[in-house]
């Protein structure tokens, strides 16, 4: 049987793995993933580490291991340590995929303390210093897409390190973020620097759109006075956020085919691919790779949480089916808007609620190192 995750590459798909635990990158999970199943890169998150550390035992002898080497370090420092022995593993494993893609895949994310998500110059300053720590070339920082994150992706392009725009909801922020390559690759071509040596996605979430538009059309449906607008709504669970996708694919096919790219490509410079994230399905009710099936298309990534890729493993059916959306996304979207549901409302609520949501996971992640810390002392006083 040929593996469907393998036959994704073959469609121009590149498929990344949305978690890291120290646990796969020892016992070669992560190694055969990338043999057998063809995957091409890896993505973390606050959320992801502090699900991993706090589950994982090994993270507990690292972490005594590191404070019987620098006791001063705090409960940051110290989960940075600990991340970057995990990044630089990964990279290391994913360095042939790296070479052989020609540096675009092969990739591992690692994202800027959420804390600083309103805040560019400390944004910057952090995504240095993680580059110099972690020093491996197939690394990727992750940047929160805000307003203020926005001119951090300019600037970090601009000196030539590989970036991770997350936390995109809308085809509005989605252009911003495509804008802000633009500009930082054209602020290397201007002072003679090379733009052909750096890669960049933007992480455009799905099913969380899903989630918010199918309670507002639930409401909807529960003041529907007739049982054709009762059918005309209940088309519509489901389908909002894969619309959504296929506008933002459009929209990056037009702004990296455009004659402004075009000089930029003739320097060797790569498309900013759209990487589709949050791509676990929530509601049980759809089919269980549905953010996967119908979100193939050429030139993208689809980073997958390890339920639904063990999922796809098993059952995908892997064909080109994001173009046929792009069809029907403009009247599915404004089907929607005309039901009184505002998209621009629900997309910029669900980046307040990342932002906030991967922040609380940071706190959380810091006070189980805090906890483990202490009881290290503990039992090394008794």
């Amino acid at each position: 049987m040929v593996n469907p995750l393998r036959q994704l590459r073959d469609q121009g798909q590149s498929i990344w793995y949305d978690n890291i635990e120290r646990a796969m990158l020892l016992d070669g999970r992560l190694l055969k993933m990338v043999e057998e199943d063809g995957l091409a890169g890896m993505t973390s998150n606050p959320t992801i580490f502090a699900k991993a550390i706090a589950n994982d035992p090994s993270y507990k002898e690292g972490l005594a291991a590191l404070l019987r080497e620098s006791p001063g370090l705090d409960e940051k420092a110290l989960f940075y340590r600990l991340a970057i022995d995990d990044i630089q593993h990964a990279a290391d494993i994913l360095r042939p995929v790296y070479e052989k893609s020609g540096h675009q895949d092969g990739m591992v994310s690692l994202e800027v303390s959420p804390e600083l998500a309103h805040d560019t110059d400390a944004t910057i300053s952090e995504a240095k210093e993680l580059v110099s720590l972690v020093d491996r070339p197939n690394l990727m920082i992750k940047v929160p897409a805000t307003q203020e994150g926005i001119p951090a992706v300019e600037a970090l392009i601009a000196l030539g390190i590989h970036v991770n725009a997350t936390l995109l909801f809308s085809v509005a922020r989605y252009e911003e973020v495509a804008a802000a390559y633009t500009l930082g690759l054209e602020a290397r071509l201007r002072q003679g620097l090379p733009v052909d040596d750096i890669a960049s996605v933007a992480s455009f979430f799905v099913s969380r759109v899903d989630s918010k538009v199918d309670a507002a059309l639930s409401k909807r449906l529960e003041q529907a006075s007739s049982a054709s607008e009762r059918e005309a709504i209940e088309s519509l669970f489901g389908r909002a956020a894969i619309a959504n996708a296929a506008i933002a694919y459009m929209v990056g096919k037009e702004r990296f085919d455009s004659e402004r790219f075009a000089a930029l490509k003739e320097a060797g410079a790569k498309s900013q691919r759209l990487l589709w994230a949050s791509t676990g399905v929530k509601n049980t009710a759809y089919s269980d790779v549905l953010y996967i099936e119908e979100l193939i298309a050429e030139n993208t990534v689809n980073t997958v949480p390890p339920a639904t890729y063990d999922a796809y493993r098993d059952h995908g059916k892997p064909a080109l089916r994001l173009q046929a959306n792009v069809a029907d996304a403009a009247q599915i979207l404004s089907r929607i808007s005309d039901l009184g549901i505002d998209l621009d409302d629900i997309t910029e609520t669900l980046e307040q609620e990342g932002v906030r949501q991967f922040s609380e996971s940071f706190s959380e992640l810091l006070n189980t190192i805090a906890a483990s810390k202490q009881a290290l002392a503990i039992g090394q006083a008794s």
